[in-house]
């Protein structure tokens, strides 16, 4: 017989381990229980204990994790980049309210908690220049500026992001943007990548 799961007992042991997001099987390998008792405790405890962040995953609501954690966890494999990490890189002035994100999947939006969570799909070739960094605690996979603007400048050569005319590349390093834009095979994006350098 199983024993019964606590609902404090359980908010304790994730915030101890750092488990802010989490699928059932993560809880089944934390809490040892079975696939049903984890199925029901979720479910009981959806209201109060636990935020459904998308089917199969979950966060502690006394405890959410950040918004790049839970976009490197959404729609895997993905890494942040194009608007939200040219922001956070300070490569364009404003804000970003989506947190946006490349992917070698299809194209989709999520909207969590009333935060949008985008995902672009970029060739398999291109997958690359991203680098983990750690926010509250979590590892999460970050584009490096220069890949983040080479992803960016993709989309606006395909025509499907307008370019912001505020961008500040004065802290690039310009030879890594163009590499990472010729892994794009497209040489009208290297042609705009070296109009915007």
């Amino acid at each position: 017989m199983e024993r019964k799961l606590k609902p404090i007992y359980v908010q304790q042991s994730l915030q101890a381990k750092g488990v802010r997001l989490f699928s059932p099987s993560d809880f089944r390998r934390v809490f040892g229980v079975s696939l049903r008792a984890t199925q029901e405790f979720i479910k009981d405890h959806r209201k109060d204990l636990f935020l459904k962040v998308r089917n199969g995953l979950y966060a502690l609501r006394s405890d959410p994790p950040t918004e790049e954690a839970i976009a490197n966890r959404l729609y895997a494999p993905s890494y942040i980049s194009f608007e939200y990490a040219l922001s956070r890189h300070g490569i364009i002035p404003e804000s970003v309210y989506a947190v946006t994100s490349a992917t070698m999947r299809i194209t989709r939006e999520f909207i969590v908690n009333n935060q949008s969570f985008t995902y672009s799909r970029i060739k398999k070739q291109a997958y690359r220049g991203y680098r983990t960094e750690k926010i509250e605690g979590v590892t999460v996979l970050i584009a490096e500026p220069e890949k983040a603007l080479a992803d960016y400048l993709y989309f606006v050569d395909l025509k499907l992001k307008l370019l912001n005319e505020r961008l500040n590349v004065r802290k690039v390093k310009k030879k890594t943007v163009l590499e990472y834009a010729g892994l794009f095979g497209r040489s009208s994006l290297l042609k705009l990548a070296k109009e915007i350098l």
